[in-house]
């Protein structure tokens, strides 16, 4: 009786020791070195050098995961010039015509002719005012996709907080090259 009762301490113990987990650890996507888990849409330069893919020339393309996810937080550490078009397509139900129309396309472009979809909007679903920047620097991207509730995060400031749409429920992540530099060092997602 008293060993069980010592392990039943001992384990209660390194439970309370233990701290909790907020949920799953994030997985690592792309790590700047290589590009397993992911294919090449459209004709721009990518290449790895630095510990970062990066893009300067070329048309619309994207680099898409191979897995699909449904609920989601994902984060991503990009670098863009200030004239770059780029973003990051979520829950894509097209993998191979990638798309505002069919993905929530979370905007990183400073010179948008209309700012109301710019940098750290989610394209024609949440506008953003005011328009954060990210050219010339790196910047921390940070969305969240929990049913039909999306968020974004940019270097540490909501620029969407909570809205809700239904339009698209699961599906591949994309990575955008546009126009002028785009650079992708680090992507993280984990499920949820």
């Amino acid at each position: 009786m008293t060993d069980r009762r010592t392990v039943i301490l001992g384990l209660a113990a390194v439970a309370l020791a233990t701290p909790a987990r907020a949920g799953k650890p994030f997985a690592v996507l792309f790590d700047g070195t290589s590009l397993d888990g992911w294919s090449s849409m459209g004709d721009a330069n990518w290449t790895l050098a630095d510990g970062a893919i990066s893009a300067d020339r070329g048309g619309m393309s994207f680099l898409v995961s191979r897995d699909s996810f449904r609920d989601f937080e994902l984060r991503a550490e990009i670098w863009v010039s200030p004239d770059a078009n780029s973003g990051i397509f979520i829950r894509c139900s097209d993998r191979a015509r990638v798309s505002p129309a069919n993905a929530y396309e979370i905007n990183l472009f400073d010179q948008r002719p209309d700012p109301t979809y710019g940098t750290g909007a989610i394209v024609d679903i949440a506008p953003v005012s005011p328009m954060p920047k990210a050219g010339g620097r790196w910047n921390l991207l940070e969305i969240s996709a929990r049913g039909p509730v999306l968020s974004v995060v940019f270097n540490g400031v909501t620029t969407v907080d909570g809205v809700r749409d239904t339009a698209h429920a699961e599906g591949p992540i994309a990575l955008q090259y546009g126009a002028g530099t785009v650079r992708f060092r680090r992507v993280e997602i984990r499920e949820i």
